[in-house]
Parts: structure tokens; C-alpha cells; sequence
């Protein structure tokens, strides 16, 4: 067994309707295509990322997982029968995401093997006038969603928010919600590929094809009453010190401003996920150094101990509660 060290990974990138080369500005190569998805750290059938830094460089996180499992991802990140539980994304909105709603655990419609979907945004940039869609109106109930449905009016029941870098979002699940065009996102997940599509602005997908929409699940999985859906400004924020900014019960979520050498630690308990957010800065632990920039995104074993963070650096890190 190697010393554990902080793990980059390879990010998976994926071509979205949506998407555009937003991600080719914190220096990611991406693939010929309209790029919408960077699944940065993944262990889902959809999409694995292989480590490419140090001694366990090739290995995929879930050989990682099945080799090292409890002393990488902790004793509340781990399961015996389960994968990582997490999903880290960098997202690139060029046009509007579908309405959609994502499916509790509980959900009995759950495809095979997989898990609900809650998550959280954090805005990196954001375009002049850029909003998203974030939940129901008031009062909107099952009959009122599907009637809109139905006859093609279901943005006459949805919230619009105005969105700048910085702004934070809680999505659990079963709130109805769009990223729209002209922003870029981090988003921390749990680790699921279940999405339930409201509405997709009659466009065509891909192939030139409609994709297609899943309405009788997304009007059994929409929380009408609210699921606990959350947002803040993020800017009130002091130097080396750390605001929550999202927690569920699958992760917490908090924003960090690296402006002197910040001694932290992990614990036995759970992995930490370090999104670099902006700037520039390193990454030190016993026995190593590493740059590091905007856009990356480093997984640290629970078992790593002691790290530093220096520089000049906005910071997502997030845990197993």
C-alpha cells in the first residue's frame, strides 16, 4: 500500500445539448462537440474517471474503491455493496437545461441499481441577466402541474431566480428546477444518473430527434409542498474560515477563502472533495506538493491526515456527514 495523497482525476466529458467550451477556460481539454458535462470525480456506470497523478495513477476510482475502500473513503463514505457516493461536475450552460425533477431513494420507479438525485450549485460565472429555474410557485399542486402541462404552459408555474458567481443552491429532490444559458457551475451530487425531464422547449436532442420527456414520474417524485430547497449569497465570508453552504444527509458543502497557509486536516470518518473555485495556489500534505487552479477538483483519502491549502484561492470542500 502507497502513502495516500490527494487524487486528480481524468474528468469525463459530455456532449449536451446544452453545452459549449465554457470548461476549456480553467484549462480541461475537451472533445470535438458542444461540451456540457465535466464529471470530474465519478464512479457510476455512466461515466468513471481513472486517477492521472502519483503512484495509483490508471486506477479507476471504483478499483480504488474495491482496493482501498475504507481507508480512502472513510468509515461514512464507504459501503460494502456501494459505489462512491458522491458525483463532482463542472457544468457548461450555453442554452437552457430541461425542466426536470430528480427521484428520492425511496422512489419505486428507480432504475435498476440506482440511487435519488440530491445536489447542490455553486455558480462560478455567470452571464449579465443569467437566471435559473428553481421550483414551483406557490400553490401550484399535482392538477395545476400536469394541467400545464398537458397544454404546453408549464413555465407559467415555475420560479425564475436571478443568478451571479457566487450564489449557492440546495436541490434536493423532488424540487422541480433548470439551469439556464450563461452559466458555469460546480455541482456536488449524489452519485445518480436518474433525471425526470418536465419540459424541453420542443428542441431536438442530438440525434435531431425529441428527447423525451418522463412526465407521469415527475409528477410522482415533485415535492409539492417543498423538499428544503435553500439558496445564500456566499460573499459574506472572512479569510481562512469556512460558511456552509449546502448540507443534506448524502453531503456538506462549504466555501473557503484561502488567503495565507491554512493548516486543515481529515478524519477517519470521511474523504474530503476540494473543488478549486478560482485562483491559484498549492496543495501540500506529508510527503508532497501540488499547484493548484481554478477548475480542478481533488479527492483526499480520510485517511491523509493533515494538508495545507496556500495561495490565493476560493475553495468548495465538501463531506460525508
Amino acid at each position: 500500500m502507497t502513502q495516500t495523497y490527494p487524487l486528480q482525476f481524468k474528468p469525463e466529458m459530455k456532449e449536451r445539448i446544452w453545452g459549449g467550451r465554457a470548461l476549456e477556460q480553467f484549462g480541461l481539454e475537451l472533445p470535438e462537440g458542444a461540451i456540457g458535462e465535466g464529471w470530474m470525480i465519478g464512479d457510476h456506470p455512466n461515466g468513471t474517471t481513472k486517477v492521472m497523478n502519483g503512484p495509483l495513477a490508471g486506477l479507476g476510482l471504483d478499483e480504488i474503491r474495491e482496493k482501498y475502500g475504507r481507508e480512502y473513503f472513510g468509515t461514512k463514505g464507504y459501503a460494502e455493496d456501494g459505489r462512491f457516493p458522491l458525483l463532482i461536475k463542472l457544468l457548461d450552460c450555453n442554452d437552457d437545461l430541461s425542466i426536470q425533477v430528480h427521484p428520492t431513494d425511496a422512489y419505486e420507479g428507480l432504475p435498476k441499481g440506482e440511487l435519488g438525485k440530491t445536489e447542490m450549485w455553486y455558480i462560478l460565472a455567470a452571464e449579465p441577466g443569467a437566471k435559473i429555474i428553481y421550483g414551483l410557485k406557490d400553490g401550484v399542486d399535482r392538477a395545476a402541474l400536469a394541467a400545464a402541462i398537458e397544454e404546453g404552459r408549464v413555465m407559467d408555474c415555475l420560479q425564475e431566480v436571478p443568478v451571479e458567481a457566487g450564489d449557492a443552491f440546495y436541490i434536493p429532490a423532488g424540487t422541480v428546477h433548470a439551469l439556464c444559458a450563461g452559466v458555469v457551475v460546480a455541482e456536488i451530487q449524489q452519485n445518480s444518473d436518474t433525471t425526470y425531464r418536465v419540459f424541453d422547449y420542443n428542441r431536438p436532442g442530438l440525434d435531431g430527434k425529441l428527447r423525451e420527456l418522463h412526465v407521469e414520474d415527475s409528477l410522482n417524485v415533485t415535492a409539492y409542498e417543498g423538499a428544503g430547497a435553500s439558496r445564500m449569497k456566499t460573499d459574506s465570508i472572512g479569510e481562512n474560515e469556512w460558511l456552509v453552504i449546502a448540507e443534506s444527509p448524502y453531503f456538506v458543502v462549504e466555501k473557503g477563502l484561502v488567503r495565507a497557509p491554512w493548516k486543515l486536516s481529515t478524519t477517519p470518518e470521511s474523504f474530503v472533495i476540494l473543488v478549486i473555485a478560482e485562483g491559484t495556489g498549492t496543495l501540500s500534505w506529508d510527503g508532497g506538493k501540488q499547484d493548484v487552479k481554478a477548475g480542478e477538483c481533488f479527492l483526499l483519502p480520510a485517511s491523509l491526515g493533515g494538508y495545507e491549502l496556500d495561495g490565493n484561492l476560493t475553495v468548495l470542500r465538501s463531506v460525508t456527514p
